[in-house]
């Protein structure tokens, strides 16, 4: 449902709706989108379109019949279809449109995180609607989020939305596959997503697309422990959105968590990519989990990976089984390979200096306690 308190809403619309015949973009699916967007703004909100696509928009472009496509070529498709999605778009509106192509590079890096916090605000200030997709012409591997779906979710984050609503080919989430369940029944609300909600994610069902049930309930999880109501809804339908515009819950939502994540430990646990792991003895656990310490030296028995000193790790147990936290180090592995097991007035003595002045291999301020990874 629209929300009275919704001021800024991010919407994130899928490949199949783009272009579902993998023959350019398509107004099939779109022209009530548009409707909404623009009904949303008449009410004084402020939307954000998280807009895949552009590779299945740029396809038929291409004399290519495989189902599978080559990186090089997807890139290629990528590049032309971005453009024609954005002018797609922009004929929608009578009201200007920017061009916002992310990776996860510059989410996870926070220089570049807070230009792209300043970017956001500034063009929603001027009533401009900011339109983001993946870069796909030039990410790589590492720097790919790889489904907009969690883009979405990070770009809802990063500009402090109100709501994240995520369309999909299905109503929301069910019991049960209703493809294969004829029993199966929607679920209108979750509280809270645990290990149940993911058990009933199935994979992707769409031919065009890089994302299924279980990246829109990742993407929920990442929006809802930042304070952002999540809704799943079915984009093909029209009268979703009116639903949406009437107050009425046309899908699932996901209520946002009435006690947010500091904004540094959800960028901690959402958004940096772990570079290796640490693996600590029974008594530093304890330490962490039940005294809210940081992470020392001392408590360090093997220490895997390559990374250095300001990249995300993994803490586990020391057979490497359970993961019990995920912070920033101020160590590199090197170091660490150095001083593992130490007491924190022996780093200077090993390393012949201490990093950063701290003897905290992690600061419990750049840490997060994990339930699983």
């Amino acid at each position: 449902m629209l929300n009275p308190s919704w001021r800024r809403v991010v919407l994130k619309v899928g490949s199949a709706l783009i272009a579902p015949d993998n023959e350019g973009c398509s107004e099939k699916y779109l022209r009530p989108i548009a409707e909404f967007i623009r009904e949303c703004r008449a009410l004084g909100r402020e939307v954000i379109l998280v807009s895949s696509g552009s590779v299945a928009a740029g396809r038929h472009h291409f004399n290519f019949q495989h189902h599978r496509v080559p990186m090089a070529l997807k890139r290629a498709m990528a590049a032309v279809g971005q453009n024609e999605m954005m002018n797609f778009w922009s004929r929608c509106f009578d009201f200007p449109c920017a061009q916002v192509l992310l990776t996860h590079g510059d989410l996870s890096d926070r220089v570049r995180h807070v230009n792209v916090q300043n970017t956001m605000r500034r063009l929603l200030d001027h009533g401009v609607l900011p339109i983001v997709n993946e870069n796909d012409t030039i990410a790589t591997e590492e720097l790919k989020v790889g489904d907009n779906d969690n883009l979405a979710a990070m770009v809802a984050t990063v500009t402090q939305a109100d709501a994240l609503i995520i369309c999909s080919d299905v109503d929301g989430l069910y019991t049960a596959d209703p493809n294969k369940d004829p029993k199966a029944t929607l679920i209108p609300t979750v509280k809270k997503i645990d290990q149940r909600i993911y058990d009933l994610a199935g994979g992707a069902t769409s031919s065009v697309g890089t994302g299924g049930m279980r990246t829109k309930i990742e993407a929920a999880e990442k929006a809802t422990t930042q304070g952002v109501d999540t809704v799943i809804l079915d984009g093909h339908q029209a009268d979703s959105f009116q639903c949406l515009l009437a107050g009425k819950n046309p899908g699932t939502i996901f209520y946002a968590q009435k006690n947010p994540l500091p904004a540094k430990k959800h960028w901690v646990r959402h958004t940096l990519r772990a570079k290796g792991e640490i693996w600590v003895d029974s008594g530093c656990i304890d330490a962490l989990r039940d005294n809210g310490a940081s992470l020392l030296s001392s408590g360090i028995v093997e220490v895997k990976g390559e990374f250095e000193s300001g990249d995300a790790v993994i803490v586990r147990c020391s057979n490497g089984k359970r993961s019990i936290a995920k912070g920033v180090t101020r160590f590199s592995a090197s170091e660490l390979f150095s001083i593992k097991g130490q007491k924190t007035q022996h780093i200077a003595d090993y390393l012949g200096y201490c990093p950063n002045g701290s003897n905290a291999v992690i600061h419990r301020s750049e840490m997060m306690l994990l339930e699983k990874i």
